[in-house]
């Protein structure tokens, strides 16, 4: 089922969104619906991420020393 709406939006992202639907081969409505549903799965991960971070936030990480050094060893490895 789909519903019909207007959107209001600057002269110059109008002609920029007109361009990635020629480019793209998809229909206005199209990449107006797909920009949509991936700006509100993005929302939805940051949400999701910012509670991880309250959760952790809550109490200090411990870490057993031994893995501690260990991570620290393959670290001096790696060639950033």
């Amino acid at each position: 089922r789909f519903v019909k709406t207007a959107v209001s939006m600057p002269d110059d992202l109008f002609r920029m969104a007109e361009a990635a639907a020629r480019r793209l081969r998809v229909s206005r409505s199209e990449l107006y619906a797909r920009a949509i549903a991936e700006y509100l799965k993005l929302q939805q991960d940051n949400a999701i991420t910012e509670r991880l971070n309250d959760v952790y936030s809550r109490r200090p990480a411990k870490l057993d020393s031994g893995l501690h050094r260990a991570q620290l060893k393959s670290l001096e490895k790696d060639v950033w």
